[in-house]
């Protein structure tokens, strides 16, 4: 149950299972409290006017049948109710012929001075004797042993009671999964399209089911279906935009040398912004080709084992000469070896637009910092491994952290900047020249590479750009 909320799942079955269990003990307990057998008397002492007619019944049958039909009576009812009684009569002599329970006659004695009902305080089990008066004069004691106190519930009744409990829970659970899984199953679906997986679909997951949530899993996969097919269409849009602009832009060019031989002095500045701006256009349209390619998966990747530490320094050193130009540099501040399986020829263009954007924004006289470093996995990762064309990769990142001293950007558009064509302030961006496409192939290139890419503001200023990629161990 990793990616649902827990808490609604926990919540169900806790609910379930507490609506359950109350249930089973209620139900459990009012069966053995009505049913006509000897557990409630175990620990509900018999009331007054019970053992009154205990004792006057014996009281009859002795008068009416003698000894031996007593000393039966006496029997079954220790049989029945767990009482041991035994009569004397008026010369205290016990009349049923069965021996009287320790302490009996002592009670019988005192209660004929009385003649009122006792209980004994010392004796155990407890004692109760009571003084009959019969219509022609003659007087009885019945003493009755009363059963030792039982807890409420025996070791069987436990058993019972936690084996309908264990039932009761399983079933809870298995309910409380049947109807929380479609919800796993919903939230594992968006991830994946939020991530850019928008073939994922969840109906195959619900198999026969045909309740609401089996119609909100449809709603999703039509909804994921429109979003698809609405991507797919807009890529291919931007591809044949692109593929088209290629055309009259080199007959532009063309038409610019034929322009630049023929007119004269006056007209080269004007040429010369002609030149800039159609540069500019190519290199939109190669951008926005790029990423295209990349969004589609059209370009396939060429897969070999390079040196990321040595990638990065040759991007560095470009970058740092062209940033002299502008009263700024670009420092390595470490740089490990470190080996890694993918397309050097992508990631390339990928960090160089992650330090060129840095370059550009960092503030005169500052620095852009460069780190790259192999930031090993967890140990429980370090035991997974891949295999990736030969090569043994562990669960480990290389990581490339670009940082620059510029304004930083909101914190509400931190993850936005990795949109295509967005702009954190448009004016700005018209002023350097940006297309806003840069950090989106860069974006996509890593995500392809099975890595991450992230952007904080610095504490004291500035922008920092976390490059993340699998690395490979020889």
């Amino acid at each position: 149950m990793n990616a649902l909320p827990r808490s609604l799942f926990l919540k169900i079955f806790l609910w379930f299972g507490a609506a359950m269990l109350t249930m089973i003990v209620i139900t459990f307990l009012v069966i053995e409290l009505t049913r006509p057998e000897p557990f409630r008397l175990h620990f509900r002492k018999p009331p007054d006017f019970i053992l009154a007619g205990y004792a006057q019944t014996a009281v009859d049958i002795y008068e009416r049948e003698g000894q031996r039909a007593l000393a039966a009576h006496m029997e079954q009812l220790e049989r029945t109710t767990k009482i041991r009684a035994v009569l004397f009569g008026s010369q205290l002599d016990e009349l049923s012929g069965q021996q009287a329970p320790p302490g009996a006659l002592e009670l019988a004695r005192e209660i004929t001075q009385t003649h009122k009902p006792e209980v004994s305080s010392e004796a155990f089990p407890q004692l109760v004797a009571r003084v009959l008066q019969t219509a022609r004069g003659d007087q009885y004691v019945w003493v009755a042993e009363m059963p030792p106190h039982r807890a409420l519930l025996s070791y069987d009744h436990l058993l019972h009671l936690v084996a309908m409990s264990l039932i009761g829970g399983a079933f809870c659970y298995w309910l409380a999964r049947y109807l929380t899984a479609p919800l796993t199953t919903l939230r594992r679906a968006a991830n994946e399209l939020a991530s850019g997986n928008f073939a994922a679909r969840v109906g195959p997951s619900l198999g026969k089911r045909r309740d609401e949530l089996a119609s909100l899993g449809s709603d999703f996969d039509l909804m994921a279906e429109q979003i698809e097919s609405l991507l797919k269409a807009q890529r291919r849009l931007l591809g044949d935009i692109s593929h088209e602009l290629r055309s009259p832009l080199a007959r532009l060019n063309v038409a610019l040398e034929l322009a630049r031989q023929r007119a004269g002095s006056e007209a080269t500045s004007a040429l010369e912004r002609i030149q800039h701006e159609a540069e500019n256009l190519n290199e939109m349209i190669g951008q926005l080709l790029a990423l295209t390619r990349l969004e589609t998966g059209a370009r396939e990747i060429s897969k070999n084992h390079f040196d990321l530490a040595k990638l990065v320094r040759d991007i560095a050193d470009d970058a740092d000469f062209e940033a002299r130009s502008r009263n700024r540099s670009v420092r390595v501040d470490s740089c490990e070896s470190c080996m890694m399986v993918g397309s050097e020829e992508l990631l390339r263009p990928a960090i160089e637009n992650v330090v060129r954007n840095a370059v550009q924004y960092t503030a005169e006289k500052s620095e852009v910092e460069i780190d790259i470093k192999a930031d090993g996995a967890s140990s429980a990762d370090r035991h997974t491994r891949q295999t990736v064309e030969g090569l043994n990769l562990s669960e480990g990142f290389a990581e490339i952290t670009v940082r620059d001293h510029g304004a930083g950007v909101p914190e509400n558009a931190l993850a936005e900047i990795f949109r295509p064509f967005y702009r954190v302030d448009d004016a700005r961006d018209r002023e350097s020249g940006g297309t806003g496409l840069g950090l989106a192939i860069a974006e996509r290139t890593v995500r392809l590479h099975g890595g991450t890419v992230t952007a904080i503001n610095a504490p004291d200023g500035g922008l920092i750009v976390t490059i993340s990629l699998p690395f490979a161990h020889t």
